[in-house]
């Protein structure tokens, strides 16, 4: 397959132009690093790089500055530990420029390059991931924290090195507080939320359509029957990253990974499994993530000592802006279908202590179930839902892990077929829709099975599908706690 690059030389040039101290949040693998590498070969000079790019024209090719490009995803600090690692890439980059680094400390060997640098010209500093060693220490706050002393003190030599800086960007996936990290920086410039900046990195639809106009129409052919039903489709599975709640936008790795294999997968997720999340999902319960509420404080800060669910699976990528409301609300749901399934699928297979391959063969089973109306089988298939889980944990934690656990294996099935679930005051109603039939299903939990039924016949559920044309069937399902399984289950056509 050919190269190919989607031109953001514009929007970079505007970040430029706009401010000269910056920061920028934005998940893994949505384009922070090529950014940098492009500001980078902009400031160098390298015309030769943007021939046909909207650079070529609009850049002062001829006025260069010393870059100092520093990626923490790179440097070793694991090895070395955090300090050695600054110190060694920091004589790397002076050796780079033929200066030498005489100083102690990573703080004043810093301080010293940018000083050195400005007499070439005035330095530009492209900082990248440069949260990674916080967040990759998040189960060990100790280490994290003795990290975070650490680049505070890197960080601070940045204001006064004011006169020999020309311009500075600042990435990573998380916020961290500006008192915590950056406290002399209170001058950075925070382009996250900026609207202007948006779309700084990430795909939108026009730019797909249009750079990728090719894979469209070779894949259409095989894929899907029409050409515009395979742009609803990647559309469906891709994109939806918001910032502003009004563009939306393709993660690049996904997307560049589906026209390469011509398949739709869950590309992003697995390029690196969010374990802590899970666990902290798990251990706090927080399951019901579509539709959350918050005002623009969620996205201020980031705490290691009291992370916040809501911020934290924000500035990860697993939720996105959705819409802007009135008072400053923002609306947060998942971004897409690879996003949502693949978060489900994990958790489905925390909460049963399994692992979460087995997830999703589990709701394919009760999908196929639901569509040839096989009662026992659809029975069968929830009685081994906790089969995994171990009896200890599920009499300690009976009511949650039972309604967590239908919870999430109906909200993965609504991927699959039409499925609803909606859950109030602990109570579980799951409403799937077939080609013929429609399932209304009520969960007690060491009740009776005729209870549950009831419960559909007082609150007529069947009503607002009357004149569906479909047939009505509910399903009231009791599950004993002592047993782990479903102690009876009734039918009755509505």
């Amino acid at each position: 397959m050919g190269l190919l690059y989607v031109d953001k030389t514009e929007n970079i040039i505007n970040v430029i132009e706009n401010g000269k101290y910056n920061f920028l949040s934005r998940p893994r693998r949505f384009g922070k690093s090529l950014t940098l590498s492009t500001i980078k070969e902009m400031f160098n000079g390298r015309k030769e790089l943007f021939k046909g790019l909207w650079a070529e024209k609009n850049w002062d090719w001829d006025s260069t500055h010393p870059v100092v490009h520093f990626s923490f995803s790179s440097i070793g600090y694991k090895e070395l530990g955090l300090e050695k690692a600054i110190e060694k890439r920091l004589k790397e980059i002076a050796a780079d420029f033929n200066v030498s680094i005489k100083e102690e400390g990573v703080s004043q060997q810093f301080k010293e390059l940018i000083s050195k640098l400005s007499e070439i010209n005035q330095a530009v500093l492209l900082i990248d991931e440069y949260d990674k060693p916080i967040i990759d220490y998040l189960d060990d706050i100790p280490q994290a924290k003795e990290n975070q002393k650490t680049l505070k003190s890197f960080y601070s030599v940045i204001k006064d090195s004011d006169p020999y800086i020309r311009f500075l960007l600042i990435t990573g996936v998380s916020k961290f507080s500006k008192v915590s990290i950056f406290s002399e920086l209170n001058n950075l410039t925070d382009l996250t939320l900026h609207p202007r900046y948006s779309t700084l990195t990430g795909y939108t639809q026009k730019e797909l359509e249009h750079y990728f106009a090719e894979g469209i129409d070779e894949f259409a052919e095989v894929l899907s029957p029409s050409k515009k039903e395979l742009i609803e489709l990647v559309k469906e599975w891709y994109n939806g990253y918001s910032w502003d709640g009004k563009n939306f936008l393709y993660n690049p790795y996904s997307i560049l990974s589906f026209f390469d294999t011509g398949q739709f997968r869950n590309f992003w997720f697995s390029t690196g499994t969010p374990t802590f999340l899970i666990k902290l999902l798990k251990g706090r319960r927080f399951i019901d993530l579509e539709k959350t509420e918050v005002d623009e404080s969620a996205f201020e800060s980031y705490d290691i000592e009291n992370l916040d669910t809501v911020p934290l699976l924000f500035q990860t990528g697993y939720l996105t802006i959705k819409s802007l409301g009135g008072f400053g609300i923002y609306c947060l749901d998942y971004p897409n279908r690879e996003v949502k399934e693949s978060l489900l699928r994990h958790l489905i297979g925390a909460f049963r202590n399994d692992s979460a391959a087995y997830s999703t063969p589990i709701v394919i089973r009760l999908r196929k179930a639901f569509l040839e109306n096989n009662h026992e089988r659809i029975i069968e298939i929830i009685n081994g839902l906790f089969k995994s889980i171990p009896s200890h944990i599920f009499i300690k934690e009976k009511e949650a892990y039972y309604h967590s656990v239908v919870f999430l294996v109906f909200q993965y099935l609504g991927q699959f077929i039409d499925a609803e679930v909606n859950t109030s005051d602990g109570r579980i109603d799951a409403v799937v829709k077939t080609e013929t039939h429609i399932y209304i299903l009520e969960f007690k939990l060491d009740e009776s099975a005729g209870a549950a039924l009831e419960q559909i016949r007082k609150k007529d559920y069947a009503e607002k599908y009357k004149l569906s044309g479909k047939k009505i069937t509910g399903i009231g399902i009791n599950f004993s706690s002592k047993t782990k399984s479903v102690e009876g289950w009734e039918v009755e056509y509505f």
